[in-house]
């Protein structure tokens, strides 16, 4: 057992650190050569068609409104999302990807459809109920830990 618990360790922190700097070698381009690999977290949260509002985005990602309007502020620059105000409440922001930015959401969802497929191809149909049950575990495992840790920060606050 601490042999299998040593090698899903060392298997788990690798994956995790090869995931985020090969993500970022494979998302990164010539043509998004201005984008970092948060600014492609942001624009997969704006997602496709008529936009979002800040609050809806900033929640998807697990951040502020402060943090999420300043990686606004650069995507706009960079002419990868567009803003504007509701008519019926003028402190709702929306914000929309723009033909550039559709094109950058499409390359990323590429990659992950590739990652995805390389291990769908790797697996008989007996064994992905088996790695769903595994990355379903780890999701759960991450949610409870972050909202552990939002509480415990929230009681050192108060």
């Amino acid at each position: 057992m601490e042999n299998a618990y040593k090698t899903i360790n060392h298997i788990l922190v690798n994956l995790i650190n090869e995931i985020w700097e090969l993500e970022e070698k494979a998302i990164i381009t010539e043509e998004f050569k201005d984008l970092t690999n948060n600014d492609m977290h942001v624009i997969e949260a704006v997602g496709l068609g008529e936009g979002n509002n800040m609050s809806a985005i900033a929640r998807k990602l697990g951040i502020t409104v402060g943090s999420l309007t300043t990686a606004m502020n650069s995507l706009v620059n960079k002419k990868y999302v567009e803003r504007r105000r509701s008519e019926e409440d003028r402190r709702v922001v929306y914000v929309k990807l723009t033909n550039k930015g559709v094109g950058a959401y499409r390359h990323h969802e590429d990659y992950h459809r590739q990652m995805t497929q390389a291990i769908l191809d790797k697996l008989g149909e007996d064994e992905i109920p088996v790695l769903v049950k595994t990355l379903d575990a780890l999701d759960e495992f991450f949610c409870g830990y972050s909202q552990r840790r939002d509480s415990q920060a929230e009681g050192r606050e108060g």
